[in-house]
Order: C-alpha cells, then sequence, then structure tokens
C-alpha cells in the first residue's frame, strides 16, 4: 500500500496508513518510511489518516484524524470529548476487544521482557463507566472545569454531562463553582460521603473517608490513596488471598501497604502482620485499621536493606514503576514461601518477575484485571512460589 504524506494549511503532516498491533501506552503501531509511529486514536488493521504531533530519531507520535477503513471492533465512542481528553484511551474499542487489548499487551511484555509465556485473559469488573472514585479536575483559563488532553498540559473542558467514567457526584456547576480561582478540584467518592478539595484544601465532607471491604471497615484520608475502582478492592483482596492462601500463624509481610488493605485481609486469615510504607498519614491510617498489625514508616528499598524479617508471605503493591531490581532481590533473600505481586503496570511488573526468576521464585498463577475501563491500563496480580530444589 503506498502511504502518503501531506502538510496541513496549519503545517501539521497528516500520513495514510496501515495499523499494524496493539502497544503498551493505549497506542497502535504504524510504519511511515520504516518508522514506527505510534498512534492513538486507532485499532489494529484499520487503514486510516494520522497526523503526527511529536517526531523523534527511533518513533514517532500521532492520533487519528480519518479513518478509511474501521475495524469492525471500532464504536462511537459514549464520551464526546473522547478523542481530545487524555483519561480514555479505548472508547472507541468495543468493550469486548478492550479485554483482548488488553491481554495482548499483557502477554507481550512478559513474553519480551520475562521470556514468560500467558495464555490467560483480563477479567472484567463492573461497572465499565461511572467507576472512578477519585477524579482530579483541572480548570480552563476561563474557570471551566476540565481534564489535561492527551500528553498535554491543555486543559478540555467538561461535556455538561461531566466525565462518564466518574462515579456519580458534583455536577459540573458544582465543579465549577469551587473552582473559580482555584487550579485544581479533587472529588473523592467513598461509600458513605464524598468529599472536595480544592488545591489540596477540604472543601466540603468529611476528612476521613469509609471503605468497606467484606466485613471489615478502613478510614483512609480523604487526600490519601485508595484504589479508584469501585469494586477494586475487593475485587484485589480476593484475588491475593486466593494466590497466597495464608494459614493461621503465618508471618506476612505487607510491602507498599497503604491504609492497610492486604494487611488487613492477612491478619483476618490469623496471619501476623509487618506493613511498611513511607508516608506518615497512610501509616496512621493502617495503624487505625488494622490494629492488630505492626506498621512502620519507612522507603521499602531502605528498609528491607536494613531488616530480614522472618516471614513466610510476601505481598507488595508498589507504584507504576514497579519494585525494581534491588527490592525484589532483598524479598527474595527472605525466601519466604510465597509472593503475591500487585501490579498497575504489565511492563514493570514483567522486569520484576525477570528478577525473581533469578533468584528462585517461579510464577505460578497470574490474574489481570480490567479495574481501568475505557482505558489502557490493567491491574495484574501474580503469585509466585519459591523453588524447590530438585
Amino acid at each position: 500500500m503506498a502511504v502518503v504524506a501531506c502538510a496541513r494549511q496549519d503545517g501539521d503532516v497528516v500520513i495514510e496508513m496501515r495499523l499494524e498491533r496493539v502497544a503498551h501506552g493505549g497506542v497502535v503501531v504504524g510504519r511511515h518510511d520504516d518508522k514506527v509511529v505510534f498512534v492513538r486514536g486507532g485499532l489494529e488493521g484499520e487503514l486510516v489518516a494520522v497526523e503526527v504531533t511529536e517526531t523523534g530519531r527511533r518513533f514517532d507520535r500521532g492520533h487519528v484524524v480519518d479513518v478509511l477503513e474501521p475495524s469492525p471492533h471500532r464504536v462511537v465512542p459514549p464520551c464526546r470529548i473522547a478523542a481530545v481528553c487524555g483519561g480514555c484511551d479505548w472508547q472507541h474499542v468495543a468493550p469486548d476487544h478492550q479485554l483482548e487489548l488488553k491481554r495482548s499487551v499483557v502477554a507481550e511484555q512478559l513474553q519480551r521482557l520475562a521470556g514468560l509465556e500467558w495464555n490467560g485473559m483480563v477479567e472484567r469488573v463492573e461497572p465499565i463507566l461511572a467507576w472512578r472514585t477519585r477524579m482530579r479536575y483541572a480548570t480552563t483559563p476561563e474557570g471551566d472545569p476540565g481534564l489535561r488532553g492527551a500528553r498535554s498540559h491543555d486543559v478540555v473542558p467538561l461535556p455538561p454531562e461531566g466525565c462518564l467514567i466518574a462515579a456519580p457526584g458534583p455536577s459540573v456547576e458544582d465543579l465549577r463553582h469551587w473552582g473559580e480561582g482555584a487550579s485544581e478540584v479533587e472529588v473523592v467518592i467513598s461509600d458513605d460521603a464524598s468529599s472536595v478539595l480544592v488545591d489540596g484544601k477540604l472543601v466540603s465532607g468529611p476528612s476521613r473517608v469509609r471503605q468497606h471491604i467484606a466485613s471489615r471497615r478502613y478510614e483512609v484520608s480523604a487526600a490519601g490513596f485508595w484504589q479508584v475502582h469501585a469494586a477494586a478492592a475487593e475485587t484485589l483482596t480476593s484475588a491475593v488471598l486466593a494466590g497466597v492462601e495464608p494459614r493461621v500463624g503465618e508471618s506476612a509481610l505487607d510491602l507498599y501497604c497503604g491504609a492497610g488493605l492486604f494487611a488487613g485481609a492477612l491478619a483476618d486469615a490469623g496471619c501476623g502482620v509487618l506493613g511498611v510504607e513511607r508516608g506518615a498519614r497512610a501509616v496512621r491510617d493502617a495503624r487505625r485499621n488494622v490494629p492488630a498489625a505492626r506498621f512502620v514508616d519507612a522507603p521499602v528499598d531502605r528498609y528491607l536493606a536494613s531488616h530480614r524479617p522472618d516471614v513466610d508471605v510476601v505481598v507488595l503493591d508498589p507504584p507504576r514503576k514497579g519494585a525494581g531490581a534491588a527490592v525484589v532481590r532483598a524479598i527474595a533473600g527472605l525466601r519466604p514461601r510465597v509472593v503475591s505481586y500487585v501490579a498497575c503496570d504489565p511492563a514493570s511488573l514483567a522486569r520484576d518477575l525477570a528478577t525473581f526468576a533469578q533468584e528462585g521464585f517461579v510464577l505460578r498463577q497470574l490474574r489481570a484485571f480490567d479495574l481501568f475501563p475505557m482505558t489502557h491500563h490493567v491491574e495484574c496480580v501474580a503469585t509466585l512460589d519459591l523453588a524447590t530444589a530438585p
């Protein structure tokens, strides 16, 4: 197929190309003159016109401006600003195929970075709209609430109906009122209340919000961390417990423990739990939520560099960049019988799984969950066992 490039009147270059495979980061790969172009807004196999927005030595970036031959999996996005807002990558994709795209990315990252073959599936978690319980809105110079554009600091004003992936909460008019003269409005929806923070200062609702998981109640600072999908905490807790199968009397280490979500589940299962988290606020929340456990306020890498607790079970839920080789090696050095790794980035997970393999741990199971519908993000729970000597 001939690839045609032309310049628009505004100077931007538009290229016609046939898209290839999905890639990590909510983009699809295309090629122009043997150079890779990462394209937003497309689907595998489509013939599209792409506006090039960024150029680099090894690859360019762009977004679809016209679909010449659409994929059968393409749908009309439910949100009118989906094409320009940076929040949702896959609103133009049928929900079932979104799961396939995420499955393909997870499998590719595991194979490429860790040499692991994964034939699992991405499990749907309802709802797929109105699920995000923590939203951070920016404001335009005119005072309108909005969200950042894709790969941009520009603010895209919300449509009258608001953000469709946000859990039900304040109206756009309410957000406009709170955001007047401010740069950011954060909305936190909990099980029994809503809180609003303007430029980090609480202006409405409780300063501590409640979350209920099974028979346990957690309280978290409105400005603190909690899983954003309404069903995420329960989904991930169940997956972790099913993987590690904790035994009464075992010792468990909960790393990057936040407000104590997994520590609470492990304590309820009869384990003695030690949680490690950097941040006084999170550790205070964890101590209130799980008084039966012990918590340490320290960076995980520094704690493990100077402590060698005797543990049977390790659960870790690191930030997007992953735990890193030093932390993984320190965990492996404790020789727990089982490790549960909760990951929000498949590339970081794959790199850390490769290090675990070098240190004598084998991947027994990996489950993937669509806890960020309409976006490219996917949550994984990996269960690793200490390999036995032959």
